[in-house]
Order: C-alpha cells, then sequence, then structure tokens
C-alpha cells in the first residue's frame, strides 16, 4: 500500500475513527461528515480573520471562508 499524505491520511483517520453506532447507515453518514470535516481542515483551514490585509487577499479569504463553510454545512447535515 502506498503511503498517504498527512492531508489525506488525517482525512481517512477520521472517517475511520469515527463514533461507533449501532445504526449502520447512521455510522456511515458520521464518518462521512468526520472525513469532510478533516478534508475543510486540511484544504481550508481556520484563518485569522482580523489581521490586516489588502482588498485582493480580503476577497480570498472570504471565498476560502465559503467553501469551508460549504463542507462543514454537508458535515453538520449528515451528523447534525
Amino acid at each position: 500500500m502506498t503511503e498517504l499524505s498527512p492531508a489525506a491520511q488525517a482525512v481517512l483517520t477520521a472517517f475511520l475513527t469515527s463514533p461507533p453506532c449501532i445504526d449502520l447507515v447512521q455510522c456511515d453518514r458520521n464518518a462521512l461528515a468526520a472525513a469532510l470535516r478533516a478534508a475543510a481542515d486540511q484544504v481550508v483551514p481556520v484563518e485569522n480573520t482580523k489581521a490586516k490585509m489588502f482588498e485582493w487577499q480580503r476577497e480570498r479569504l472570504i471565498q476560502r471562508l465559503t467553501t469551508r463553510q460549504a463542507l462543514l454545512a454537508i458535515a453538520n447535515e449528515l451528523n447534525p
């Protein structure tokens, strides 16, 4: 098996270590939500929104925050 990047390993670990449950469908949803949250952390990590920045930097920050929120919204829908 090939070695995974740290980002891919974090997503896989989150998926594999999601909380146990009895309902298999809910287990899959929990694991999927955990993997999405881990992916959001790897791809668009939490950033300092209070720092001084140029307008173009602020626009890119807003794009990243919007992407992060969309991923987390899907995860929350799967596992409220």
